[in-house]
Formats: C-alpha cells, sequence, structure tokens
C-alpha cells in the first residue's frame, strides 16, 4: 500500500467498522441470542440452519456465501477496504546447508517468503532478530559482511540458538532479553520480527524509533496479547478515533485458522460443542442468565464421558449438577456449535478489516516517527493468515 494511502484507508476502515460494531463484536459463542438477529431476521434464520460441515467449508472464504442481505453488501465492502497488494519480492542466496535443520517446514517457508520480501534502499550491515526464538528468522538473513545480534527472554532457546550459529560458524551473538525492559540497541541495527506477539512487536516500533533504527520490517501478529485491558493506540489517527477495542475484540483477527490438522480441530470442536452443552446447565444451577467463563482444560478432559467433563467443570466454578440429562445437554452443544460457527461467518467479514486497521495504526505511528513505511503481504494467507508485514526506512 503506497504510504500515501494509509491515512485514508485507515479513516475508511475506522468508519466501516465503527458503523458496524453491532455485527462484529458480540460473540454467537457467549450469546445464544445476538442483538443484530432481531434486526437482520432472515440473514439469521439461514445461517442458523446450516451444518456444521457448511460452515466449516466457509470459514476462510466467507465472503463467497450467497446469504442473505446485507451479508453480500458487507462482504464486498469488506473485502474492498482490506485489499492489500502483495510486496515485491526478490530471489534469496540460497540458503547454507542444514540451515534449516530443527525447523519446521511451514515455519521455514514463512521464513523465506519474509526475507524474499524484505527490500531497503541501503543494505542492513547488523541484523537484530527481535524475540528471536532460536534466531532461525536472522541467521536466514545474514550475508557476508553482515552481523546478528538475537534478543530472546528463554535462556535454553538463547543457548540453543547461539550453539546453532556456532555450528555454522556465523557472526552473530544470542543475548537473554527481556524486550519489555531496557534494551540497548542502537541505529547501526535493523530490527525484524516476524510474527511478534502483542506487546511485544508494539514495544520494538517504540524502542526501534527511539533509538534511532534507519530500518525495521515487522509482520505483527496476536494483537490480543497485551498487558492492558484495552487496546492503547499508537498513532495521533487511532487516538482521535471513536473505536475502543476490547482484549476480545483484538482476538477476531486470529479467528481464522488454516494450519491446524484434523486432530486439532477435531479436539477444537468437541470441546467446543461440550462447553456450549455446559452452557445452558450452569445458567440454570447459577440462576444467571450470562455465560460463565471456564479455565483453558487439558486435551485428557475430553476423554472422560460427558457427565464427569461437566461434574468436574461444575465443581470448578463452586456449582453443584446433580443428575442431568446428559445425552441431551451434549446434543445441545452440538448444535448450538453448528449455529455459532454459522453465525460467526458474519464477523468473519471483519476479521480481515480490523486486522488491517492495527496493522495501519503502527504504519502511521512509524510515520509520525519520521520514516516512510510500506504495508503490504509476504506471502499467500494459506501458508500463514498473519501475512501483512510492515517496512519501514528513515533518509
Amino acid at each position: 500500500m503506497p504510504a500515501r494511502d494509509v491515512e485514508a484507508r485507515f479513516h475508511a476502515l475506522d468508519a466501516f467498522l465503527i458503523e458496524h460494531q453491532g455485527l462484529w463484536r458480540p460473540r454467537p459463542f457467549v450469546h445464544p441470542h445476538l442483538p443484530w438477529e432481531t434486526e437482520h431476521p432472515q440473514l439469521a434464520a439461514w445461517l442458523r440452519q446450516r451444518t456444521l460441515g457448511e460452515a466449516q467449508d466457509s470459514h476462510n472464504q466467507p465472503h463467497d456465501l450467497p446469504a442473505p442481505a446485507p451479508f453480500p453488501q458487507l462482504a464486498r465492502h469488506a473485502l474492498q477496504l482490506s485489499a492489500v497488494d502483495k510486496l515485491p519480492t526478490h530471489a534469496l542466496a540460497p540458503a547454507r546447508a542444514r540451515l534449516n535443520v530443527d525447523v519446521p517446514g511451514r515455519k521455514w517457508q514463512q521464513i523465506e517468503a519474509f526475507g524474499a520480501a524484505l527490500h531497503f534502499a541501503d543494505t542492513p550491515r547488523h541484523w537484530l532478530d527481535w524475540c528471536a526464538g532460536k534466531g532461525h528468522l536472522g541467521r536466514r538473513l545474514l550475508h557476508t559482511g553482515q552481523t546478528l545480534t538475537c534478543l530472546e527472554h528463554d535462556p535454553a532457546l538463547v543457548t540453543a540458538g547461539q550453539a546453532l550459529s556456532d555450528h555454522h560458524r556465523l557472526p552473530a551473538t544470542h543475548r537473554l532479553q527481556d524486550v519489555m525492559a531496557d534494551v540497548a540497541i542502537g541505529p547501526e541495527h535493523t530490527p525484524v520480527a516476524l510474527h511478534a506477539c502483542g506487546d511485544l512487536h508494539v514495544r520494538l516500533l517504540q524502542v526501534a524509533s527511539a533509538a534511532g533504527c534507519r530500518q525495521l520490517a515487522l509482520s505483527p501478529c496476536c494483537y490480543n496479547r497485551i498487558n492492558a485491558d484495552r487496546y492503547q493506540p499508537l498513532s495521533s489517527a487511532a487516538r482521535a478515533s471513536a473505536l475502543r477495542l476490547s482484549v476480545d475484540d483484538l482476538s477476531l483477527p486470529l479467528t481464522e485458522t488454516v494450519t491446524a490438522g484434523k486432530r486439532v480441530r477435531q479436539q477444537l470442536d468437541r470441546s467446543m460443542a461440550w462447553r456450549l452443552g455446559f452452557d445452558p446447565l450452569q445458567r440454570q444451577l447459577r440462576g444467571v442468565d450470562d455465560y460463565l467463563a471456564t479455565p483453558s482444560l487439558p486435551a485428557s478432559w475430553l476423554d472422560k464421558p460427558y457427565a464427569d467433563y461437566c461434574k468436574e467443570l461444575a465443581r470448578l466454578k463452586g456449582l453443584s449438577t446433580g443428575e442431568q440429562p446428559w445425552e441431551t445437554l451434549e446434543a445441545h452443544g452440538w448444535r448450538r456449535l453448528a449455529e455459532v460457527r454459522n453465525l460467526e461467518l458474519l464477523r468473519g467479514l471483519f476479521r480481515r478489516p480490523l486486522e488491517v486497521w492495527l496493522v495501519l495504526d503502527r504504519a502511521l505511528f512509524l510515520r509520525e516517527q519520521g520514516y516512510a513505511v510500506e504495508v503490504g503481504t509476504f506471502c499467500e494467507p494459506s501458508l500463514t493468515p498473519r501475512n501483512l508485514m510492515l517496512l519501514a526506512e528513515r533518509d
């Protein structure tokens, strides 16, 4: 996205998200009946009669659904506002032998795509791999005449990463570093981060701009992993917006999944269906018609009989179930799951607009710090839905 278009696109997205927040804020998992269903009864009825399999088939392409109004109109507008061009790419020099050992195949493909999309006016001399893990990204970018510093807070990953860099005889230093604390970096560094989460990548933008780094590249992830209760806007445009985002709101872009295996998806379905079956029971037991948040549970809980699952979950929340029609409750949970997944397709239209809004807030912040900023995608969404990338450079 050209720099001149960033602010105009941000304001258009801002208006779109504010106007339709009644459609994307309420979560079908939490609310048996959504406020917007009264206004759009045909759309609600059409979505509710669909099967779980139909919902899963439409999950990654909700815009294609032949649903009643206003679904098609919203889909077209959402696609238009969230369209982002692919960044220009260049061929990377071949990787050193066995450099991708210990890197899962999909992750290595993401690293290759990220590296191919990197382009700066001046060749970096000192890469800084932010939240580096074992430093796979930094090592792949490192070429003759360059050095590498990797920052990571996990001592085991720092040790393993340094061993890998030493094995390949690379000029790389792996530092144990909590990036949320004081970080010693300078203008000579070119920070890069592939899928740094929430506060961690925001911290990179703040530290790098304050340190005078001339270049940086970032692919954000997990916008909801923040310590605050609500989103803290970065740019003046976002601070002036009437849009106020909760942590739940920030999780919306992350609801798109393309990488989970069949077994993981089946586990997630069962976990959600069982919780949805428990929901009317807890409302009855408490005498409170509200959703009750429950803790994350080990996958082994899904191996229990459904009655035992509900009894133990109730016990965690200080409730006593007595004997209940467990088969009926479980069947209700699976019916609700089909409804929830189909109703979520409307929210799915707003996943990308909200994510682009968040990324443009970061781009506008960098522009306010004196950077020329380019926003684009570095790979296809089938490789990772988190495929947006910021390239920033100062003269």
